[in-house]
């Protein structure tokens, strides 16, 4: 309250004063004016008074230069005229003046006016005159005055109208100001202040619902943003610590961001960790007259960011967003994630026909099916192959350029978008440590063999110090392949190959999400419901199944419908009871086989609902876009089963995340026996996804499984998820490549 008093007592005296210069301005400038009009009207009529009555002055007319005094007393409000011939001889036009005519007399013996008219202001008995004095020359020779006074009152009376309206005008004007800053401090300040003194009250109190709340006005915004991560910064040192309380009581060995950041950090030993890829972890686009900042949909973007937000570093991609250029240095570079940066990221240009052949070409009509056993041909072409050469090549010399002033750099390349990369780097540099992780399937050495260039692949995937597949299974296929294609020795009991100088470890390192000890200990009571989740989609339905792929034909989906046509058939007491929501986001569809899937799902989904579709429910739901994790999550949290029904995968992350998502401790995960997590997830229903009866049959026992039963296997698998989570995949593969020739 005294700050407001302080504040509005300063506002009104400023007021006041600003009000107060103003009006002395006002008052001088006015009475300038009025006291000059007056000064000229007088003179103007004394001068029209002598010229008409020139003899009647000089002869004393009375009768006659009172008429003529009258007429112009109507004009100029004058008081009084007298003619001064000598101070014996006086002649009084109005005898008003009479009783004041010996103080008016005294400024006749001053001689100013004797050079031509004077005028003065002057006060008689509180009554303001202004008198005109003016000679009359006659025959040459000054020998009368003539003197006028006029009323000035007015002057006075206008001046003092001018200082009393001023005043109320302060004064109101006061009035307002002081009331609009009280409403300005009370709505525009003060209540911010206390919003943010909530804000940060609830910061250290973990009190989440407070800080979500949305700022009282706009100004606050970025505020909010930097409060709410001071929020999350708080919440996970609390974790952390609470984290580690555990794990010294419980002597578990659980690995977190924070732990695996010393520990890379001394295995580093100041080198700079760089992870090379072709799909950025953050690209930037239009929207509008605005860049935003979106996550691609990517496995290996999910499992690999965690790891660098951790420890730093630099990540090498290429830049596809459209307005990616926009955003990074002159050294195309750009500090990522934006909201809080913790690690480089290098952009590396590829252009549309680059994209045409080394991409969508020889990477994923060529490797991509070769490594998936999912009976789509491969397709080969030599100019594919020539452009996959030069992209590898291209990012060869960004990399050298990066790490020359590097000792013992080393690179983690990802992916079999750059199999020729290790021995482009090792052939530079020897002193590089090399780890290439594979993210898809290695076939086995017949289906490989097929490759037109299966040894150049093989050659540059072995200049590696350290090659890495999801399953020991994957492993055994890729040496068995080298033992076969090249003149190499395996050396089967520390799954190692040697090419003259040259030994590259082979070793399985089983990919994961980012979850942690108190994510497992993050549940909830209540999961949310699935008929509001679904209630935008306009289908009613008590039981919900999810799927979330790419649209590939890898993936199962099209074995999944079927599996769910036929769940429908053999068990109808679920029509109109269970829906099945496949969230599908298309890819790659410039390459026919891909747009050729699509338009297969489509049909496919489209037939089974018209075989079965009701009033206000169909059994599949197909979202066809991508969507973002937070939008995926209400599906994840409300879902009474996942499928992960893959042909053939690596790992599938989506199996994963399904089970950090189940903080309600339910739910049951049928996962294809396919899929590299199948070896981890053991808990699931596994199934084999062509065959469409068993998947059907698993559906059902999926939905009639018990709730105690659905938690054991719950908790069994976010347990594991717990002990071998992306940190402990990052700490084994880096260890590994650091250990590798005793360094």
């Amino acid at each position: 309250m005294k700050l407001n008093l302080t504040i509005i007592s300063s506002i009104v005296v400023a007021v006041g004063l600003v009000v107060l210069c103003f009006t002395i301005y006002q008052v001088f400038g006015e009475r300038s004016r009025l006291r000059s009009d007056l000064e000229k009207r007088t003179l103007l009529y004394a001068d029209e008074f002598c010229s008409k009555n020139t003899d009647a002055i000089a002869h004393g007319n009375k009768n006659r230069l009172k008429g003529t005094f009258n007429n112009i007393e109507k004009k100029i409000e004058l008081l009084g005229t007298f003619i001064y011939y000598n101070k014996d001889s006086i002649l009084i036009l109005n005898a008003s003046i009479r009783p004041n005519l010996s103080q008016h007399l005294k400024y006749l013996l001053q001689d100013g006016y004797r050079k031509g008219p004077v005028g003065n202001f002057i006060s008689v008995k509180g009554q303001n005159i202004y008198q005109l004095m003016k000679p009359l020359k006659l025959n040459g020779q000054l020998s009368i005055i003539i003197v006028f006074y006029a009323d000035a009152d007015y002057i006075h009376k206008t001046i003092m109208d001018i200082w009393l309206s001023n005043f109320f005008r302060w004064f109101l004007q006061a009035l307002l100001v002081a009331w609009i800053t009280f409403l300005v401090l009370r709505w525009g300040i003060f209540t911010p202040i206390n919003k943010i003194a909530a804000w940060i009250k609830a910061v250290r109190h973990g009190d989440i619902e407070t800080l979500q709340e949305r700022p009282p006005v706009s100004f606050l915004i970025p505020l909010h943003a930097e409060i709410n991560q001071m929020a999350q910064a708080m919440r996970e040192a609390r974790a952390i610590a609470e984290e580690e309380v555990k794990l010294r009581t419980n002597a578990e060995s659980v690995w977190t961001p924070e732990r695996l950041k010393e520990e890379v950090k001394r295995l580093l030993d100041n080198r700079t960790m760089i992870v090379v890829s072709n799909r950025e972890p953050y690209m930037h686009i239009h929207s509008g007259k605005e860049i935003k900042c979106i996550v691609p949909a990517s496995g290996m973007v999910t499992a690999m960011e965690p790891i660098l937000t951790a420890c730093g570093g630099l990540w090498i991609a290429s830049g596809t967003g459209d307005a990616d250029k926009e955003t990074v240095d002159k050294l195309d570079k750009v500090r990522v994630p934006p909201e809080k940066p913790m690690y480089t990221l290098l952009r590396v240009w590829i252009s549309e026909e680059d994209e045409k052949h080394f991409y969508y070409g020889f990477s994923n009509e060529g490797i991509w099916p070769l490594c998936h056993i999912a009976h789509t041909r491969p397709v080969f072409r030599k100019d594919d192959w020539l452009f996959y050469q030069k992209i590898n090549e291209r990012y060869a010399k960004t990399i050298l350029a990066e790490i020359k002033n590097e000792d013992n750099p080393l690179i983690l390349v990802q992916d079999y978008h750059f199999a020729l990369l290790p021995q482009m780097i090792k052939k530079a540099r020897p002193d590089a440590k090399v780890a290439i992780f594979w993210h898809i399937p290695w076939p086995n050495p017949e289906s490989f063999s097929i490759c037109p260039w299966q040894h150049e692949i093989l050659r540059g995937m072995l200049g590696a110090d350290l090659i890495g597949f999801h399953t020991q299974y994957h492993c055994n296929n890729f040496l068995e392949t080298v033992n076969r294609t090249l003149e190499s020795r395996v050396v089967w009991d520390d799954f190692s190959v040697k090419i003259a100088n040259q030994t590259t470890k082979v070793k399985p390192f089983p990919i994961s999400i980012a979850f942690t000890l108190k994510d497992l200990d993050q549940l909830e009571i209540l999961k949310p419901n699935s008929a509001e989740v679904l209630k935008k989609y306009g289908v009613k339905c008590q039981l919900m199944g999810i799927g979330v792929d790419r649209i590939d034909y890898t993936k199962g989906i099209i074995e999944r419908f079927l599996a769910v046509e036929r769940f429908l058939d053999k068990y109808p007491k679920y029509q109109g009871v269970f829906c099945f929501v496949q969230i599908g986001a298309p890819s790659r569809t410039l390459i026919k086989t891909y747009s050729d899937i699509v338009l297969e799902v489509e049909n496919e989904a489209n037939r089974i609902n018209g075989r079965f579709k009701q009033k206000d429910w169909k059994p599949i739901l197909l979202l066809k876009s991508h969507h973002s994790h937070d939008e995926i999550m209400p599906f994840y949290k409300s879902s009474d089963l996942c499928m992960v029904t893959s042909l053939h995968d690596g790992m599938n992350l989506v199996a994963k995340e399904y089970v950090a998502s189940r903080t309600c401790i339910d739910g049951v995960l049928i996962l294809s026996r396919f899929a590299g997590a199948s070896q981890e997830l053991t808990e699931a229903v596994i199934v084999n996804p062509y065959d469409i009866e068993q998947t059907a049959d698993a559906i059902n026992f999926a939905l009639e499984m018990g709730k105690a039963e659905q938690q054991r296997r719950m908790r069994q698998m976010r347990q594991n998820l717990v002990s071998s989570n992306i940190y402990f995949w990052a700490v084994n593969l880096i260890r590994s490549l650091v250990a590798i020739n005793g360094n």
